[in-house]
C-alpha cells in the first residue's frame, strides 16, 4: 500500500492544459524528488495536493483511502504539508507566531493565545531539529536562509505523514543543507514521506529513492534513483541530449577592462583586489556571507566602498550611484530577481525596455511604442524568451524566462562588463544551458562576465579563472587548470590558497 497515489490528475487553465491525466505514488518513509523544467507542471501537482487547486480530472489516494480536498486545511488535517518554493510569512511577527500561524487556539483558550507555551514548543522543535534561532527574534530580522529553515520546521510541526518540498534548499548554506539532510533522514525513519523537488541534480542522487519526471505537463517516467543517472535524468526532463551543457570560449586576452584596487567597506569586506581581461569570465566564489554581492554592489554604486579604488579600461572612476556605472558601461544581475530585478505586475515588454526607455522617446517624454516594440520583440527572439507574447505580466512565466528577461534588459544597454549574482538559482537544466550560451556569446564579442555563484559544477564549467571569498577577504585566485573543488572550498571556509589543509 502507499503513502500517497494520485491517478490521472489534469488541470486545466485559461488557454493552457497545466497537467495531462498525471499519475505518480510514494512510498511510506522514502524520499520522492518531483523532476522537470520549469513549466512542466511540478508545482500545479503539488498544489492540487495541498488544496491549493482542485483537480479537473483525477483521484488522490492516501493509504489506499480515496480523498478529497476543497482547501489547504483539508490537505492538513489529512497530515500532507508544504514548504514552498516562494517563502510565506509575516515580517512583524516572531519566530515562533510564524511557525504555528493559524494553529494560535492551540495555545490557549477563551480566544487568549498562551505565548509562553507557543515558545516553550518551538524550543522544542529547534532542540530536536538542533536548530540554533531565537524564537522570539521577528521574521524581518532574519536572513533569507534562516527565513527558509523556519519554513521547514513550521512544516515538521504540523506533524505530516507526508511533506512537500519545494526547492528548499535554493536560499540556504552548505551547512544549512547538510542540517536539512539529517532532518528528511530522521522524517523518513520515522516513517513520514517526503516528496523534494530541486534542479539541483547532486542533491537529488544523494537523498531521493524514487524520481518521477514531468515534462510540459505530462508523466514521463518514474524510476528508482538507482536506476538513473545526471544525463538521462536530464535527458527525461528536456526531452533531448544537452551533450554540452556547459559552454565555455576561453580567452587569452591581456586587456585588463576592470580592475579593483585593495576594496573596502567597513563591517563587509576589506582589501579586495583583482582584475577582469576582456573576454573572461570570472568567477567568484564563498560561502553565504562571505561578502562576494556586497563587494559587486559596491563596484557598481549600490553602496560604494569606504576605501580602494576602481579602473575601467585603465581610467580610475567613482561610482556613488549605479546610473554611474551603468554609463561606464556595467550591468549588475542581482541575486533576488523577484525583488530586485523585475517588476513582476509589469509585462514582458516593460521589463525589458526599462532602463532604455530614453532611448525609445521622442518629444522627450513620449515613447515609441513601434521603436519599443521593435527591440524587445529583437531580445525575444535572440535570448529565446519563452512567452505567448511582449504583453504578458512577468508573474507568469517560469523562472528560467524571468531570468532572461532580467539579462535581455541589461543586454539592451550595451554594456562592456556583465555581473551576474546566482545567475541560475531556481531554474531548471535547460534555462541554465540557454544562459550559458547567452554567456558564452557576450565573452565572444570582447566583452567580460562576473559570475557569482554557490554551485561549484557551474564555476568549474564557465569560468576561466575563479577569485574565492571568506568573511570578507580574499583567500584565493585559481585558472582554468588549478580548478579544484578540495582547494577552492578549503579556501571558503578561510583557509588561504598554499595553506595546508587540517
Amino acid at each position: 500500500m502507499y503513502a500517497l497515489e494520485m491517478k490521472g490528475i489534469s488541470k486545466f487553465f485559461p488557454g493552457v492544459k497545466a497537467l495531462d491525466s498525471v499519475s505518480f505514488h510514494v512510498n511510506k518513509g522514502s524520499v520522492h524528488a518531483l523532476m522537470g523544467e520549469n513549466g512542466a507542471g511540478k508545482s500545479t501537482l503539488m498544489k492540487i495536493l495541498a488544496g491549493i487547486y482542485n483537480p479537473d480530472e483525477g483521484e488522490i489516494f492516501l493509504k489506499g483511502e480515496k480523498v478529497e480536498f476543497k482547501n489547504p486545511s483539508d490537505a492538513l488535517k489529512s497530515a500532507i504539508s508544504m514548504i514552498h518554493q516562494e517563502l510565506s510569512y509575516i515580517s512583524e511577527l516572531t519566530v515562533a507566531e510564524n511557525i504555528f500561524l493559524g494553529r494560535e487556539g492551540s495555545f490557549g483558550r477563551y480566544g487568549i493565545i498562551n505565548k509562553k507555551e507557543q515558545k516553550v514548543r518551538t524550543f522544542e522543535l529547534f532542540e530536536q531539529l538542533k536548530i540554533d534561532l531565537d524564537p522570539n527574534k521577528k521574521m524581518s530580522t532574519l536572513s533569507v536562509s534562516d527565513k527558509q529553515m523556519v519554513e521547514i520546521v513550521k512544516a515538521v510541526s504540523n506533524n505530516a505523514d507526508i511533506i512537500v518540498m519545494d526547492e528548499p534548499t535554493s536560499a540556504i548554506t552548505q551547512r544549512e543543507v547538510e542540517k536539512l539532510f539529517e532532518i528528511i533522514k530522521m522524517l523518513t525513519s520515522k516513517g513520514k514521506s517526503i516528496i523534494y523537488i530541486s534542479h539541483k541534480m547532486d542533491e537529488i542522487f544523494r537523498i531521493a529513492d524514487d524520481i518521477t519526471v514531468l515534462r510540459d505537463g505530462c508523466h514521463i517516467e518514474s524510476k528508482a534513483a538507482t536506476a538513473l543517472n545526471n544525463n538521462m535524468l536530464i535527458s527525461l526532463m528536456v526531452g533531448r541530449e544537452i551533450k554540452e551543457v556547459y559552454q565555455t570560449s576561453t580567452q587569452n586576452n591581456e586587456n585588463v577592462f576592470l580592475e579593483v584596487k585593495n576594496l573596502s567597506r567597513k563591517g563587509k569586506f576589506e582589501n579586495i583586489s583583482f582584475a577582469l581581461h576582456q573576454g573572461e569570465v570570472l568567477g567568484i566564489a564563498g560561502l553565504v556571507g562571505a561578502g562576494r554581492t556586497e563587494v559587486v554592489e559596491s563596484i557598481f554604486g549600490v553602496m560604494p566602498p569606504h576605501n580602494g579604488e576602481i579602473y575601467i579600461k585603465q581610467k580610475k572612476v567613482f561610482h556613488k550611484l549605479p546610473t554611474h556605472a551603468i554609463n561606464n558601461g556595467l550591468a549588475l544581475v542581482t541575486e533576488d530577481r523577484k525583488h530586485t530585478g523585475l517588476n513582476l505586475t509589469g509585462s514582458v515588454r516593460d521589463n525589458i525596455s526599462l532602463v532604455n526607455l530614453r532611448k525609445y522617446a521622442f518629444l522627450k517624454n513620449i515613447i515609441s511604442r513601434k521603436r519599443e516594440n521593435s527591440v524587445v520583440d529583437k531580445q525575444i527572439q535572440s535570448l529565446r524568451i519563452k512567452t505567448p507574447n511582449r504583453n504578458m505580466l512577468v508573474k507568469n512565466l517560469s523562472g528560467g524566462n524571468q531570468q532572461k528577461i532580467v539579462i535581455a534588459k541589461w543586454l539592451l544597454n550595451n554594456p562592456d562588463i556583465l555581473i551576474l549574482d546566482e545567475p541560475t538559482r531556481g531554474i531548471d537544466i535547460g534555462a541554465k544551458a540557454e544562459i550559458y550560451k547567452i554567456i558564452n556569446e557576450f565573452v565572444s564579442m570582447g566583452k567580460s562576465v562576473i559570475v557569482i555563484s554557490s554551485e561549484m559544477p557551474e564555476l568549474f564549467g564557465i569560468c576561466d579563472r575563479i577569485i574565492v571569498m571568506s568573511e570578507g577577504k580574499l583567500t584565493g585566485e585559481f585558472t582554468r587548470h588549478e580548478f579544484d573543488q578540495e582547494k577552492i572550498m578549503a579556501c571558503c571556509s578561510g583557509i588561504k590558497k598554499g595553506e595546508k589543509i587540517g
